[in-house]
């Protein structure tokens, strides 16, 4: 954990690249100095508790805050600081549609999709294959995201989708996403 005065939320959707979070908790931990809190989407929290070694504990451990999936109660205090940028990646076909529409069922969508009226500087990098962004939905919401000043990395110099069922998660660009927060957070602050 890091006693830095700069928080990241950081995002994830159930994909591959979930199970580099403890990787990329430390990446920006020790690059850029960030406080990080992770939330997860449901599924991606069971894949998360079944699929790593020291599960959503140790993703707690690395970060020194409760990993969180679901809204908190009503009356119950928030257990993080206030974030001061949001990372959401991966951003499946299912969360990416379903932010950009403000269907928030899903807590990380729900603060995610807060966070535009918010003005929280915000970086996605979506994690679909081929098939799923031939649907038409899919570039309707990386349009609807990108001009509510949504970071979206996708396409050239960001996520490029593989064949369905070839999916190569070790080249998934996660230092860019890093550095596409460095950036919206320093426009921000120049900014105002």
């Amino acid at each position: 954990m890091t006693s830095s005065s700069r928080t990241l939320y950081l995002f994830a959707s159930a994909a591959p690249p979930v199970f580099d979070l403890g990787r990329v908790i430390e990446m920006a931990q020790g690059d850029d100095g960030w406080n990080v809190c992770v939330g997860l989407t449901p599924t991606a929290a069971r894949w998360v508790a079944d699929g790593l070694d020291d599960g959503l504990d140790g993703l707690e451990a690395l970060t020194g805050h409760p990993v969180r999936s679901e809204y908190k109660l009503p009356g119950r205090p928030d257990v993080w600081p206030p974030a001061d940028a949001i990372l959401f990646a991966p951003a499946t076909f299912n969360s990416l549609n379903s932010w950009a529409l403000g269907l928030t069922s899903s807590f990380v969508v729900g603060v995610a999709a807060e966070a535009i009226g918010k003005s929280i500087p915000t970086v996605t990098v979506p994690c679909v294959n081929a098939a799923y962004v031939r649907h038409r939905q899919f570039d309707r919401s990386v349009a609807e995201l990108r001009g509510q000043g949504v970071v979206v990395l996708y396409g050239e110099g960001g996520f490029i989708p593989n064949p369905a069922g070839s999916g190569e998660p070790e080249g998934y660009p996660w230092g860019l996403a890093l550095e596409a927060v460095k950036g919206v957070v320093g426009g921000a602050r120049g900014g105002g």
